[in-house]
């Protein structure tokens, strides 16, 4: 089986930061199908559902339960496995939560982070960390061009604010102790990469379109959606997945020529409205219906996509799935998990998405 990067990964000790998560559970099983030894460290999954719990992956991880927000803790982990290569994900992710919780989102987003580098900094046998933040840390003005790496970035939202000092506070670590032109002293790179919207099996979060519209179908209800034309980038969640690898691939194998910020996007053709996302994921369910919440009054922008062409031209990362391909695969997952080996599932789409 090929998975595009070798043996590169394998026997290399990997932190995956919020593994119990969406995102990070899919990176976890793709990376232990690349024979990296990889220690997990999060909060408890959500639900019994998470993907994390049905995948059965805290028998194929070093599963270490822990806050981002406790220092002490976080050290002590990186102190015990001395990982290699770090990618954080643990988050607050979600919009509408942040504005009913903006300490705990700028708590764990921002000073979670400064722990993590933190223990990057002090750690001498970690040699990259790829802080993963988001599409929405861009200072949003709704124009028709996507967002390019080195545009102003802001936010709205407390979430969305949130991610642009994520960004701001790693750019301060990699010009105070992680600068390019003391590689040699340091040994250390530190990125980040932002993605669009990612949708896939396995996600059951509160308030995002995919998870609520699932729920919905399985129980012959309603989808009810906001913000019905609004555009956003889709994606499924193994491009991005497939960027943040590559990005630490040529990482290991070139230094601090792949160090910086990192737009991984749909590209044109899966920027779509909410409408539009909805009404496709109905025709490949094959029943469903929907409604419009007029009443909801949450700010969210309206229009957001991404400029890939840095990580096109210097990863040779593009997008893979068209949105049809995306959609598709996503409802045959939601479809197939019921009585399907989760583990092989993931693993059986990973296998595709590599062939493509």
């Amino acid at each position: 089986m090929t998975i595009n990067f070798a043996d590169i990964f394998k026997d290399r000790t990997v932190l995956v930061t919020g593994h119990t998560g969406f995102k990070g559970a899919w990176l976890s099983i793709w990376l232990h199908m690349l024979g990296a030894k990889v220690i997990g460290y999060s909060l408890d999954p959500a639900t019994k559902k998470d993907l994390f719990v049905l995948s059965g992956l805290e028998d194929k991880v070093n599963d270490l339960r822990g806050d981002i927000r406790d220092r002490h803790e976080l050290e002590k982990v990186f102190k015990q496995y001395r990982p290699e290569i770090v990618f954080h994900l643990a988050a607050q992710p979600l919009v509408k939560y942040s504005y009913n919780n903006p300490k705990e989102t700028y708590d764990v987003n921002v000073m979670g982070t400064m722990n993590l580098l933190e223990a990057i900094r002090k750690t001498e046998e970690t040699k990259i960390g790829i802080v993963i933040t988001t599409d929405k840390c861009y200072e949003n003005k709704e124009w028709v061009w996507g967002y390019r790496e080195n545009d102003p970035l802001g936010g709205y939202d407390p979430y969305s604010s949130s991610k642009a000092c994520c960004e701001l506070l790693v750019a301060s670590y990699r010009n105070s102790f992680f600068h390019e032109s003391r590689f040699q002293e340091h040994g250390k790179v530190i990125s980040t990469g932002r993605a669009g919207n990612v949708i896939g099996g396995g996600d059951w979060a509160e308030n995002r379109l995919i998870p609520d519209s699932v729920k919905a179908l399985e129980t012959g209800k309603s989808i009810v959606i906001r913000s019905p034309q609004s555009i956003r980038p889709w994606q499924h969640v193994l491009e991005p997945l497939y960027g943040y690898l590559l990005l630490a691939s040529q990482i290991l194998l070139h230094g601090p020529a792949f160090s910086g910020a990192w737009n991984f996007g749909p590209g044109e053709n899966g920027n779509i409205s909410v409408e539009e996302m909805v009404k496709l994921l109905v025709e490949a369910w094959g029943e469903g219906s929907w409604v419009i919440n007029q009443e909801e009054n949450v700010h969210e922008a309206k229009l957001l996509s991404l400029d890939i062409s840095k990580a096109n031209h210097l990863l040779k990362w593009t997008p893979k799935w068209s949105v049809q391909e995306t959609i598709d695969k996503t409802v045959s997952w939601y479809k197939a998990y019921h009585h399907d080996d989760v583990f092989d599932l993931c693993k059986h789409q990973i296998e595709e998405y590599c062939r493509g």
